[in-house]
């Protein structure tokens, strides 16, 4: 920094000034330290939604949007425990509760109004932190929907959990094909789409299992021997059943 000369001032005048000069230097200083230690303000607080009380049965059932599901009367299931229920499912059917974790989906799930009325459940986000009365889960495990409802439902403790359209392959000869009950409608792919990899879904649910020895899980599947992911398989809390059984079991139509 240049030397800065003030006619007539002499030499002690000079030195104060520079003194007075170091001074406030060292104060400014001093604020913006404090400034960068400030801490962020706290994320809004979560606004829950509907029915923030979470039901607590023995019994839970967690529907995929896998199409062994199809031709399930999804009311029987109502009186016999709690439903949690993912992404387009509230279309068709209203569950106890709705889990969405794209945003896209959960854009189309607050324009129709859906959360002000049934509970609803996504990670946050700068969109989902802006869309009132909608439940917010912390902490966010980054997974997909699917699997992050199994988790939900095993936080609640139940004795046992029926798995529902989790078929972790595609159709198609070769399974190539996406595998959706919602395929060809807005925010879905086509029906002749690549089939979507399952990988995550698979480790996903199993680290969920796993982690719940006393709960016991029951995947219901289409037909004996349908596909069990290598992930899936080892678990003494968790076996697979055919819809057929599955319907006989709980008296369904």
């Amino acid at each position: 920094m240049p030397k800065v000369y003030i006619p007539g001032e002499t030499k002690a005048q000079r030195k104060a000034r520079k003194r007075e000069e170091k001074a406030a230097k060292n104060q400014a200083a001093k604020l913006h330290a404090r400034v960068r230690e400030i801490p962020k303000p706290p994320p809004p607080p979560i606004s829950p939604g509907p029915n923030h009380q979470i039901k607590q049965t023995d019994v839970c059932f967690v529907l995929g949007n896998g199409t062994s599901r199809k031709g399930l009367i999804l009311e029987e299931l109502r009186p016999l425990g709690t439903i949690y229920g993912c992404n387009a499912l509230y279309r068709e059917f209203i569950p106890d509760y709705l889990i969405a974790v794209d945003t896209k989906m959960i854009r189309e799930i607050s324009t129709a109004g859906y959360q002000h009325k049934h509970p609803v459940w996504t990670n946050p986000n700068k969109y989902s932190r802006s869309v009132k009365d909608i439940n917010l889960f912390q902490p966010n495990l980054g997974w997909s929907s699917g699997p992050t409802a199994l988790n939900f439902a095993s936080q609640q403790k139940p004795k046992e959990i029926y798995i529902l359209g989790f078929d972790y392959q595609g159709l198609g000869v070769r399974n190539e094909l996406v595998n959706n009950v919602y395929a060809g409608t807005e925010n879905y792919k086509n029906i002749n789409d690549r089939a979507t990899y399952f990988g995550n879904w698979e480790r996903q649910t199993a680290s969920v299992i796993q982690k719940n020895p006393k709960i016991r899980y029951i995947r219901v599947v289409p037909e004996e021997g349908f596909f069990v992911p290598k992930s899936l398989e080892g678990h003494d809390n968790l076996r697979h059943i055919t819809i057929e059984k599955f319907k006989k079991s709980l008296k369904l139509s």
